[in-house]
C-alpha cells in the first residue's frame, strides 16, 4: 500500500538454502530410523510376548492342600512340588495395614498405573546418575508378579523387558485385586516359603489376618532378597531391612515417626515355628479320601484338638518313655468327632506315634460289661437292684475271678457294675447270651473281632475281644442316646431323615445303665456325677481305657503301648479316668445333664421289686431251657406288625407265651405291663411306630425274648 515491495511474497518466493534441504534430508532420515527402529521394536516385543507363560488364572495357582476344623481354622497344610508351603490366601485374609505399607514402599501408584510406572522409573535413573548405585528400584508390583510368574531375573536387560511386556498383558486381563492375590501367594519369603500366610505361620506362628506394624514391615522387606534377609539366618540383615523399610514409610506419609520407632524396638523371629499338624491322623485318612479336594473340612474343633494333644502327651510322658494316649471326643446328638488324638505325639517314633490308636484293635477289658447289664434290663431279667451273687463260680470250664481276687457274697446289679465285678458280669452274660452281646455291638456300629473267627463266649464280657477307641466311643453313644445308634464322622455330612434303625437298647434299659454308670467313683480330680463313665484294664495290663458321657458329648481315652507290651502299674482307674475327667474339662461350660428317666422306670430298692426281679437268676433260667422254659408264641421274633398305627387307627398287640410256670411278669421295653399275672394272654398298645422288645419271666426266673416292629 506505500509502494514498498511485499517482503513475505519475496520471501516466499526465494530458493530454499543448503541448511533446509539439510534439515529436510536429516528429517525423514530420523523417521526412516524410527519406522525401523519401531518396527524392530514391535517385532522384538511380539517375539517376546510369544514366549511368555500365559497369564495365570489367581484361582488356579497351585496351592498347599489344607485340612480346616469345623470353623475353617487351619489344621494341618502339605507341601506343594520340591516341598514348598504356599497355603491359599485372599485379600480379605490379609491384614489390610500390611497392604496399605505394601503398596507404600513398593507402588504408591498401583491403582492407577496399567502394568508400568515410567515416572518410577525416570525417578531411579536419576538416582543412579545422582549416587552411583541403585537407591530404588523402578519395579511396580505388577512387574513383580510377572518376574514371580516367568521366574526369571530383576537384573538383566531382557528379563526387564520381558516383565514389561507381561506386566502389561496382566493388566490387560486381570485386575487389580487379582494382580495382588497373586503377589499375596507367589512372593518368596525365604528357603521353602512362598506367600504371606506360609510366611506369617513359619515366622510368627499365626494367621496374617492381625500383623504388628514390625511384623508387616518385616513382611514387606523380605520379597526383594528373601535369602539374604532371611530372619532364621540373618536377624541383623533381616532388621535392617525392615527398619528401612519403617523409615521410608514414614518419608512417605504412611506412618508416624512415633509409630515407626515403637516398630523398630520389636524383636525379630530368630527361628521357624513348625507348621500346624493338629488332628493329623485323621488329617492324613482324609486326604487319601479326598487327593484331589483343596482344602479338606473335619468336624473337629481346632482349639479342643490342641488342648487335647498337649494333655496326652504330659500324661503319656507320666506313663512311661514308650506309652501313648489316645482321645476321641464325639457329640453324640450329631455324631461329629469333635477331637481325634490318635497318640501322644505324632512325630514321636519312640512311641510309634504314627500308629492311630483310636483305630487300633485291643482288649477292651471291662468295658463292655455296660451292655451285658443293659440287655438283662432289657429283657426282664434283672433291676439294678436286683441281688447277685459275688462267689467263686465256673461256667462250663471258665472259672472268672474277680480283678483283686477278693469276692463280695451277696451285691446289687448297681454295685457289681459301679464295682466292676467280673463274677456276676459272666452270670449276667451267660444269661442273656455272647451272640446277642456281639450282635448288639455291630448294631452300635462297632466291628468287634474274634480270636481265629471263633464263636463268642464268656470271655468276651471280660474283654476276649478285639476292639477299637472308636468303636467303643460309638457303643456308649448309643447308651448316652437312650439305646439308638449314631453313625460317628470326622467330616460333615448332610442331615438326613434317619431311617428306622434296630436299637442297641431299649431306651428303658440304656437309662439304667447310665444311672448307674453315674455313680462310679470318680478319680481323686473328679466330682461323682458329674459324668456317667466305665473303665476297664486289659489282661497283662497292656490296656488301660475309660469311656464315660454327659448329656452332649461323649469321650474315649485309651493308654498304653502301642507295640501291645505290657505297662507296669497301668490300669483304667488309675491312668486313663484321670484322662477322661481332664478332657471333660476341657471342653469348658458346664456339662449337659443326663437324660431323664423315661417312662416306666422303676425307681425301687430290692424288697419293693416284683419277685421275678428280686434275685438274678441267669444259670438257673439256662439249666432248663425246654421244655418248661417260656416262650413267646406270638408275635415271632423279628417280624414287622402291622397294627395300624400309621393309618391312625390303631389296634393292641396281642402277646402269647406257651410253657412257663405261672404267674407271668410281662414287659414292653422294659416296662411292666401285666394286668393278669396267670393268663397266657396279654394286650398292649404301643405309642408309635418302631422297634419294641417284649419279654416275659414267669415265677422260676425263666424267661423268653422277641424283638419286632410294629407300624
Amino acid at each position: 500500500m506505500n509502494g514498498k515491495p511485499d517482503t513475505d511474497a519475496r520471501e516466499s518466493h526465494r530458493p530454499p538454502s543448503k541448511w533446509r534441504r539439510w534439515g529436510t534430508i536429516a528429517g525423514l532420515s530420523f523417521g526412516l530410523v524410527a519406522f525401523f527402529a519401531y518396527a524392530w521394536l514391535g517385532g522384538v516385543l511380539a517375539e517376546i510376548d510369544r514366549t511368555l507363560p500365559p497369564v495365570p488364572d489367581p484361582a488356579k495357582v497351585p496351592t498347599s492342600q489344607i485340612v480346616v476344623d469345623r470353623s475353617d481354622a487351619l489344621l494341618r497344610p502339605y507341601t506343594i512340588a520340591e516341598g514348598r508351603w504356599r497355603l491359599p490366601v485372599t485379600l480379605a485374609d490379609v491384614d489390610p495395614m500390611f497392604l496399605t505399607m505394601l503398596k507404600g514402599y513398593e507402588d504408591r501408584r498401583f491403582d492407577e498405573h496399567h502394568g508400568v510406572d515410567w515416572r518410577a522409573f525416570g525417578r531411579a535413573a536419576g538416582q543412579i546418575l545422582r549416587n552411583g548405585h541403585v537407591v530404588s528400584g523402578g519395579s511396580t508390583l505388577t512387574m513383580q508378579v510377572a518376574r514371580l510368574v516367568q521366574g526369571g531375573s530383576t537384573r538383566q536387560a531382557e528379563s526387564k523387558l520381558k516383565q514389561i511386556v507381561h506386566a502389561r498383558a496382566l493388566e490387560a486381563k486381570l485386575d487389580k485385586n487379582q494382580i495382588l492375590s497373586l503377589y499375596l501367594a507367589l512372593a518368596p519369603y525365604g528357603g521353602n516359603l512362598e506367600g504371606i500366610r506360609a510366611a506369617t505361620l513359619a515366622y510368627f506362628g499365626k494367621e496374617p489376618r492381625r500383623l504388628t506394624i514390625a511384623e508387616a514391615a518385616l513382611l514387606v522387606a523380605l520379597p526383594q532378597s528373601p535369602e539374604a534377609r532371611r530372619p532364621d539366618r540373618d536377624p541383623k540383615a533381616a532388621k535392617a531391612a525392615r527398619d528401612r523399610v519403617l523409615d521410608r514409610l514414614v518419608t512417605a506419609g504412611v506412618l508416624d515417626e512415633e509409630t515407626a520407632a515403637s516398630a523398630k524396638t520389636e524383636r525379630i523371629p530368630e527361628a521357624r515355628k513348625p507348621f500346624p499338624m493338629l488332628a493329623a491322623h485323621l488329617g492324613d485318612q482324609a486326604r487319601k479320601r479326598h487327593p484331589a479336594d483343596p482344602v479338606i473340612r473335619l468336624t473337629v474343633d481346632g482349639r479342643l484338638q490342641a488342648k487335647l494333644e498337649t494333655l496326652a502327651s504330659i500324661r503319656a510322658a507320666k506313663v512311661g518313655a514308650k506309652a501313648s494316649v489316645a482321645i476321641l471326643v464325639a457329640d453324640h446328638v450329631t455324631g461329629d468327632i469333635l477331637a481325634s488324638v490318635g497318640s501322644a505325639g505324632f512325630m514321636d517314633d519312640g512311641r510309634n506315634g504314627y500308629v492311630d490308636m483310636t483305630e487300633a484293635v485291643r482288649s477292651p477289658g471291662s468295658t463292655l460289661k455296660p451292655l451285658i447289664y443293659g440287655l438283662a434290663f432289657e429283657q426282664g431279667l434283672a433291676h439294678p437292684q436286683s441281688l447277685i451273687e459275688d462267689k467263686p463260680s465256673a461256667f462250663a470250664g471258665y472259672a472268672p475271678v474277680n480283678f483283686d481276687g477278693f469276692y463280695r457274697g451277696t451285691v446289687t446289679i448297681h454295685d457289681a457294675l459301679t464295682q466292676s465285678l467280673n463274677v456276676p458280669a459272666v452270670q449276667v452274660l451267660d444269661a442273656v447270651g455272647p451272640a446277642r452281646l456281639i450282635a448288639r455291638l455291630k448294631r452300635a456300629a462297632a466291628s468287634p473281632r474274634l480270636p481265629d473267627m471263633s464263636a463268642a463266649g464268656l470271655a468276651v464280657g471280660l474283654g476276649g475281644v478285639g476292639i477299637s477307641l472308636r468303636d467303643l466311643v460309638s457303643v456308649y453313644a448309643a447308651i448316652a442316646r437312650g439305646g439308638r445308634p449314631v453313625a460317628l464322622h470326622p467330616e460333615p455330612v448332610p442331615v438326613v431323615a434317619s431311617a428306622d434303625t434296630a436299637p442297641v437298647l431299649d431306651p428303658l434299659a440304656a437309662w439304667y445303665v447310665a444311672d448307674i454308670l453315674a455313680d462310679v467313683p470318680p478319680p481323686t480330680i473328679g466330682a461323682r456325677g458329674r459324668i456317667a463313665y466305665k473303665t476297664g484294664t486289659s489282661y497283662g495290663y497292656r490296656d488301660a481305657w475309660s469311656i464315660g458321657f454327659d448329656g452332649r458329648t461323649v469321650i474315649g481315652v485309651w493308654a498304653g503301648r502301642a507295640d501291645g507290651a505290657p505297662v507296669s502299674g497301668l490300669s483304667g482307674i488309675g491312668t486313663a479316668a484321670p484322662v477322661l475327667f481332664e478332657a471333660f474339662d476341657k471342653l469348658g461350660g458346664d456339662r449337659a445333664p443326663l437324660m431323664a428317666a423315661p417312662r416306666g422306670a422303676l425307681i425301687a430298692s430290692n424288697g419293693d421289686l416284683p419277685a421275678p426281679l428280686k434275685r438274678f437268676r441267669g444259670t438257673d433260667t439256662l439249666a432248663n431251657k425246654a421244655p418248661d422254659t417260656p416262650q413267646i408264641a406270638f408275635p415271632p421274633d423279628g417280624v414287622q406288625v402291622d397294627l395300624g398305627i400309621r393309618a391312625g387307627d390303631p389296634m393292641p398287640l396281642m402277646i402269647k407265651i406257651r410253657n412257663g410256670q405261672p404267674p407271668f411278669t410281662w414287659f414292653a421295653n422294659g416296662v411292666p405291663i401285666a394286668q393278669t399275672p396267670f393268663a397266657r394272654a396279654e394286650s398292649w398298645a404301643p405309642d408309635g411306630p418302631g422297634f419294641v422288645t417284649l419279654s416275659v419271666v414267669d415265677s422260676a426266673g425263666r424267661s423268653d425274648r422277641v424283638t419286632v416292629f410294629v407300624e
